[in-house]
């Protein structure tokens, strides 16, 4: 077994996912630019950013196995972030209303070896959410009381958010909430790290 196991974010869902494996790990922030590349496409920006995260801490603390994530909406062809507003949000859900959207949950594990050499490993999943019709006045109380203005889509699948739906299609359940804990298993197990 590796020395540790080092989750690089400070999100308190990912935590919580995370904590479901069993496994005793630690939490670090990577403070890395989330901004997407010109002409980016979705799957490729999340990709590239949870290896970016997993790769940042890990040059930091060698030897430990380094777990990092993202997640991004697409609609249209175009990313959905992290609204940060009630404002942004409203305008968001507005947009999802009646509509299929496709979040993609990229999860990534690097490791730094004692030679110096950082190996990586990584894997995409799509979720598919299908929303409601959404009146204004639902969009409204929904915002004010979850308030989801850090997460992807603008709602909490965990939490009353799930009301905003008519169907979730996923291959993991967990990765809408932001870590796909199917992959993370798979990609620990090619790691050399059995769950269990």
């Amino acid at each position: 077994m590796h020395n540790s196991v080092i989750l690089a974010s400070s999100s308190i869902y990912k935590r919580r996912l995370m904590a479901q494996l069993g496994l005793e790990f630690t939490c670090q922030t990577p403070n890395i630019d989330e901004s997407p590349l010109n002409h980016e496409l979705p799957e490729a920006m999340v990709r590239r950013l949870s290896i970016e995260k997993a790769a940042t801490v890990a040059k930091k603390f060698p030897g430990a196995l380094v777990i990092g994530a993202d997640q991004v909406g697409e609609l249209d062809n175009k990313i959905l972030t992290k609204p940060g507003s009630f404002s942004r949000a409203h305008a968001q859900l507005s947009t999802q209303s009646g509509r299929t959207v496709k979040f993609h949950s990229g999860i990534a594990i690097a490791l730094k070896l004692e030679d110096q050499q950082l190996i990586t490993t990584s894997s995409v999943n799509t979720t598919e959410v299908v929303f409601r019709k959404l009146s204004a006045s639902s969009i409204k109380n929904y915002l004010l009381t979850e308030k989801p203005y850090d997460c992807a889509g603008s709602f909490k699948v965990e939490g009353l958010g799930i009301s905003l739906f008519t169907a979730v299609n996923s291959s993991d359940p967990s990765a809408l909430t932001g870590l796909p804990l199917i992959e993370l298993c798979t990609l620990l197990s090619e790691m050399g790290v059995e769950i269990n």
